[in-house]
């Protein structure tokens, strides 16, 4: 799956700002520990926007490249917000011969995002995924621990509508 850059404004704090560097500066001798910076700094924004990857890159005195090639490799990293409601289509075999892409193309229309994005609003974020093991439910969609299944497409405005 390709990472999407998010199509949110990054609003970082102040104060995030000034955590972060406090982790940078505590472990820029040691650039082993960049795969750990960037968890923390991930912990401390929700993901890792291009500002931050910067702020890391200069301050851990990397190529800001390979800042994003770990943010992009490694799957613990995104590089979009997640909204607070988190909707998850499944695309394995059983949800996909079952229609599970009309779903996840529905859901995209009704939020106006692609995969892997954040809502502007910052409400939803939707990720595609493999198999989540409830194969006998396909198609299947998950809205952060709620599982609906057995969907059609016009099942889709009512579950999202739900979280509005």
């Amino acid at each position: 799956m390709i990472k999407k850059i998010s199509n949110v404004p990054f609003n970082g704090t102040p104060e995030q700002e000034e955590k972060l560097k406090s982790i940078i500066e505590a472990n820029k001798s040691d650039k082993s520990r960049l795969m750990a910076v960037m968890q923390q700094a991930q912990d401390i924004y929700g993901y890792l926007p291009r500002e931050v990857q910067i702020m890391i890159a200069e301050g851990m005195d990397v190529p800001l490249e390979k800042v994003y090639g770990v943010a992009t490799f490694y799957a613990q990293f995104s590089l979009s917000p997640k909204g607070k409601y988190n909707v998850s289509v499944c695309l394995g075999t059983a949800c996909y011969v079952k229609g599970s892409q009309a779903i996840l193309d529905k859901v995209c229309e009704c939020l106006g995002v692609e995969p892997g994005e954040c809502s502007a609003d910052e409400r939803f974020s939707v990720v595609d995924c493999r198999c989540i093991g409830a194969c006998g439910l396909a198609p299947v969609m998950t809205v952060n621990d709620d599982v609906y299944g057995r969907l059609v497409p016009d099942d889709v405005p009512g579950i999202l509508a739900k979280y509005e």
